[in-house]
């Protein structure tokens, strides 16, 4: 369980380009297996995930306890789809990087410097994801959480335009049209294609 310490306004935040240069100094982890920023245990986290050369990006709401060798049960599910998929490593990524494992206990108002850096890795997981790169939204119905998660995915969808995105889920949607979370899903569970455009404009 992990209860944000504090409001991540009042805490110092690394950048997401200072973070992504000492990742791999710390942690006690393979650093040639995963890729791990910031690459401490902290109430943020922007990317978790395995090295490979072509990575399936999961998109979650926000990050909870998971680190290097320490999946948690979504994560591990995570893992599973993205490697029966025909992918060699898989990325998560999150919508708002604030760690908290109950979506209740994120923070009430956005963060514009959390944000801003959150939308930096998100660049970056693009960049290495190929040309079009494979992004399976997953974030499940607690997207609901929180309004400023809207803005955050149509933010995300401007940059995704850039990279050539190509969104996926994976199982039923719910009645609301929400993508499928992880943690439940049959390991062999296939990805089809998605319209996040029409899904944020109608759902949200």
């Amino acid at each position: 369980m992990h209860i944000p310490s504090a409001p991540t306004a009042e805490q110092r935040i690394l950048t997401f380009d200072e973070a992504l240069a000492r990742s791999g100094q710390t942690g006690g982890y393979d650093p040639d297996r995963w890729l791990y920023v910031p690459d401490f245990y902290a109430d943020y986290r922007y990317i978790l995930g395995t090295r490979g050369k072509k990575p399936l990006i999961c998109i979650g709401v926000n990050p909870s306890t998971a680190a290097p060798d320490e999946l948690d049960n979504t994560l591990k599910s995570v893992e599973r789809i993205a490697l029966g998929n025909g992918f060699d490593s898989f990325t998560m990524f999150n919508v708002y990087a604030q760690r908290a494992t109950r979506p209740e206990d994120m923070e009430r108002e956005l963060n514009p410097a959390l944000h801003r850096e959150n939308m930096a890795a998100f660049e970056y997981v693009l960049a290495r994801g190929g040309p079009a790169p494979a992004v399976w939204a997953a974030w499940g119905s607690i997207i609901e959480t929180r309004g400023y998660l809207r803005d955050c995915l149509l933010d995300m969808l401007d940059i995704g335009r850039r990279y050539g995105a190509r969104w996926y889920t994976a199982g039923a949607r719910s009645k609301r049209g929400h993508p499928h979370h992880p943690l439940y899903l049959r390991k062999d569970s296939g990805l089809d294609g998605f319209d996040v455009a029409a899904y944020i404009e109608n759902c949200l």
